[in-house]
């Protein structure tokens, strides 16, 4: 139980996100992230001690939800599980569908 909270705790500090500037499409300011969820530490990176970053296109619906999501760069071991998370993240609502592009840092948990 202990050692399930600790790596938890860990892989929480241990990714990071950013999200970045929008796309010309959309307006300059980013979208305001009301709710973010952490990706959880894919097993095999682990196990390789593989760290990296992971670049996504958010499509985010007015109501904030995110509506869908395009892999733009990184490592094919840490993607699904950076996808996966962000599909969780909800957005201030805004007028308009706006496009977020978003950094996940995956570091290796020690």
């Amino acid at each position: 139980m202990w050692r399930r909270l600790i790596v938890f705790l860990l892989v929480l500090l241990a990714v990071s996100s950013v999200a970045s500037a929008q796309d010309s499409e959309t307006s300059r300011q980013a979208r305001e992230l009301v709710h973010r969820v952490a990706p959880i530490y894919p097993e095999l990176a682990r196990r390789l001690q593989m760290s990296g970053v992971v670049k996504l296109r958010a499509t985010i619906a007015p109501n904030g939800s995110v509506k869908s999501i395009e892999p733009v760069g990184g490592n094919p071991v840490l993607m699904k599980s950076a996808q996966e998370a962000v599909t969780n993240w909800k957005y201030a609502p805004a007028p308009t569908e706006t496009r977020e592009l978003i950094e996940l840092r995956f570091n290796t948990p020690h």
